[in-house]
């Protein structure tokens, strides 16, 4: 069986389906109360992973806000922030966004084999380039990160990433919040992408937690039998 973490899933998106907006313009999914408890989710895992479009397009911080969350891991002998980790196929990453430049935690990029030399040089000094496959394997990076100490990994999208873990049954548990309103357009990136789901009408996802924050619900699903209360 694969050495690898435990494997939290974690995404905002509307009635309908969307994780953003068709246009250049943020669509804020979630409220500060909710905000918060991801932070909390944030400060309990080892590492945040999220795909390269995502350090593109959204520019995150990947950091812990809460200052007595970041007291807290220090006082369990771990540095303040979860390592950031993205993965990409083409290493089109700008070595100035501030996955790269904010915080100290290590920063790891899983990159396709042919791109290596170009990741190298173009983000080598902010960053660990490791040789992800062709194309990149999430049950290969999932498997190093486990390696190199990773037990609980968070990983925050977008669309195709997630598609990736969870058509590779490399998730287990997912914590999806939904916004009170529609998008309406199919233009807009959704959830997830099509693909050959393990959970289907012949055999359903655990719903284990439906809570409401405000304005928003987070549904919260165990995938797996390896799923943490």
């Amino acid at each position: 069986m694969l050495d690898r973490p435990y494997v939290l899933l974690s995404c905002g998106m509307s009635i309908d389906g969307y994780v953003d907006s068709p246009t250049d313009e943020r669509l804020l999914l979630s409220n500060d109360a909710d905000f918060d408890r991801v932070d909390e989710v944030r400060a309990g895992c080892d590492a945040i992973l999220v795909g390269a479009t995502t350090v593109r397009v959204d520019n995150p911080r990947l950091l812990i806000r809460d200052e007595n969350r970041r007291r807290a891991r220090l006082a369990r002998g771990l540095p303040p922030d979860p390592m950031k980790v993205t993965v990409t196929n083409g290493c089109d990453l700008d070595a100035g966004a501030r996955f790269f430049t904010l915080g100290d935690a290590d920063k790891l990029v899983y990159c396709a084999t042919p791109a290596l030399p170009g990741a190298e040089e173009r983000i080598g000094k902010v960053a660990t380039v490791i040789d992800g496959g062709d194309p990149v394997d999430l049950t290969r990076v999932v498997g190093d990160l486990s390696a190199r100490g990773v037990g609980r990994l968070m990983v925050e999208g977008g669309g195709t990433i997630h598609t990736g873990f969870l058509t590779a049954g490399l998730a287990d548990e997912l914590q999806l919040v939904v916004a009170p309103f529609f998008v309406g357009d199919s233009r807009a990136p959704r959830f997830v992408g099509d693909g050959s789901f393990p959970w289907g009408p012949d055999r359903r996802a655990d719903l284990t937690e439906v809570r409401q924050i405000g304005d928003v619900v987070l549904l919260r699903y165990a995938l797996s039998e390896r799923y943490r209360d």
